[in-house]
């Protein structure tokens, strides 16, 4: 779909092509994920059986790539992208994480419901696909259980601390309820009733599912360490399997507490310009908050401010600091199906019949929205942010192969992207109401807390107020730093505490980012074009951080 000239698929493209047919096979969830063929009615094996096969099927690619010529700098990218990922995912696999996932937010427990937010509705067809789905969860969660188990049992190896254990046994329990999300997919169809009858017989077999899962987290409770913290070595690999680059992780947390100091001074300075001098910064959100010009009420009217903001940046942007290609012009803005308080991004097929999609997943009991705090997030999520990268990457499909373009995904690169994207909307002009520029500033704030909490605590450093850092501290650091709910906030902390190294990607990405551009701007000198930056930088696709600042020096 893009408008330059076809590339012919070069031998590198092939084996790329062909890893994604292979993982679309082994993990039908993934491939319903990036919009390939794949079986809509399975679920992936999380077994230790099918972790093998991935593994298997991956350490295969990465001979085929180590010993393919690259024909051109596209290719060099492929190769270099191709070696430090797959190389990391059989480290990670090789030293048992892949057995041991299981956090708030990113594990199979949730993978597994979250397919189903992507798969169409629209016809018979496909609602009989969402019945045999719901009953393939089970055999889904009892290899995940058998995956776990073997992860308990292995001498020495990692497993999931305590806290991260019982966050999954209440959101299983929460899964197998009666009325809970599967009986609500269920319900929701307007079908025959044999097919109904097949949608209930499906939701009650995943419901059963994650009862078992409940019980089996719960008898392995016991051997589940108390300490949060996964120590150097353990955060060191997570850090470059969210970076894509390897930094120094004492460095990087001194600067995350620089970063911090620098924010705190110009809110300060913002709250001043709202308020008159003496006002804190605690006060100011507090009076933004109670500002009824910035409040939105109900899910519909949030939903049209999103949709609104969204499409009003994208007009803006196009063909000022961005090319924007015709299928990214669209994005929808949805309300999720379910309530856990995540914002999130779903990128588009591979033909665009399905747009990338921002998602809200509103908490129950939350019916007021702060626009002044929010309108930041749309930039994040939207354009310039997730929307306009992934979907870059999808557009230039055919430069890029399948696996550029469509799984290749690296948090610090996307992440880092969509804060880059923020600050940049704010330097842009498009957050000059003093507000909103707070909004995007305790965006900011947030993400440079948790690269402070997130190694303080892994790395067992010590904190700021004495001693060492550790969940009940850190749960303090947040307070003061973070203006949420106490719900979000919550849902945060135990994020940063089973997702090691996942959180810091955003900031230390921003800051890798801003890093190439700068570097970018100093060797072009006159010749610099931000817009030409933005293009060539997009074109490349997500990869590792240090992939992606090698290949645009040599551009």
């Amino acid at each position: 779909m893009s408008d330059s000239p076809v590339r012919a698929a070069t031998p590198l493209d092939r084996i790329a092509d062909a890893f994604v047919d292979t993982i679309a096979t082994l993990s039908p969830m993934i491939a319903t994920d990036i919009g390939v063929a794949g079986d809509p009615r399975a679920i992936d094996d999380f077994s230790p059986d099918g972790l093998a096969a991935v593994a298997d099927a991956t350490r295969e690619t990465l001979r085929q790539v180590e010993a393919a010529v690259p024909v051109d700098a596209i290719d060099e990218v492929t190769r270099a992208a191709m070696i430090e990922r797959l190389s990391l995912d059989l480290e990670l696999y090789d030293a048992g994480e892949t057995h041991a996932e299981l956090n708030n937010l990113a594990s199979p427990l949730q993978s597994m419901r979250a397919v189903f937010d992507l798969m169409p509705t629209s016809t018979d067809d496909d609602w009989a696909d969402i019945a045999a789905r719901m009953q393939a969860v089970a055999g889904g969660v009892d290899g995940y259980i058998a995956s776990l188990r073997h992860a308990a049992d292995r001498a020495h190896g990692p497993f999931p601390a305590r806290r991260q254990i019982d966050i999954g046994i209440d959101q299983a329990r929460d899964m197998a309820a009666l009325e809970g999300f599967w009986a609500q997919l269920a319900s929701g169809a307007k079908v025959p009733l044999t097919l109904a009858a097949d949608l209930t017989r499906g939701a009650d077999a995943a419901r059963s599912a994650y009862g078992r899962l409940a019980e089996a987290l719960a008898d392995l409770r016991g051997g589940a360490p108390e300490d949060d913290a996964v120590g150097r070595e353990r955060y060191q690999r997570f850090s470059r399997r969210f970076l894509g680059a390897t930094v120094d992780l004492d460095e990087t947390y001194e600067w995350g507490r620089e970063q911090l100091a620098s924010i705190l001074a110009e809110q300060d300075d913002i709250a001043h310009q709202l308020y008159g001098d003496g006002t804190t910064t605690v006060e100011a959100m507090a009076r933004l908050n109670d500002d009824v010009t910035r409040q939105l009420h109900g899910t519909d009217a949030l939903q049209r401010w999103m949709q609104e903001t969204s499409d009003a940046a994208i007009a803006a942007l196009n063909g000022t600091h961005f090319d924007i290609a015709e299928p990214l012009r669209t994005l929808e803005c949805c309300i999720a199906p379910t309530q856990d308080g995540g914002i999130y991004y779903t990128g588009p097929n591979a033909d665009f019949s399905r747009p990338g999609r921002m998602w809200w997943s509103v908490p129950p009991g939350v019916d007021v929205f702060s626009t002044w705090q929010e309108k930041t997030t749309v930039y994040h999520e939207g354009v310039p942010g997730h929307h306009l990268q992934i979907g870059q990457a999808v557009y230039r499909a055919t430069d890029l192969n399948k696996w550029r373009s469509l799984l290749c995904w690296v948090s610090g690169h996307g992440e880092g992207w969509a804060l880059y994207a923020e600050r940049l909307m704010a330097d842009l002009g498009f957050q000059d109401d003093p507000g909103d520029r707070m909004g995007m500033l305790d965006s900011q704030r947030l993400r440079a807390a948790r690269v402070v909490l997130d190694i303080g605590v892994h790395l067992g450093k010590e904190f700021p107020g004495g001693g060492t850092w550790n969940a009940d501290n850190a749960w303090d650091f947040l307070r003061e730093n973070v203006s949420m709910q106490p719900d979000f906030l919550r849902f945060e902390l135990d994020r940063y505490l089973g997702w090691p190294g996942q959180a810091p990607s955003y900031k230390v990405g921003q800051r890798l980012w801003e890093q190439a551009r700068d570097e970018a701007a100093t060797r072009k000198g006159d010749a610099f074009d931000l817009r030409d930056f933005h293009r060539s930088a997009l074109d490349l696709g997500s990869v590792g951080l240090d992939v992606l600042r090698a290949a645009l020096r040599n551009l």
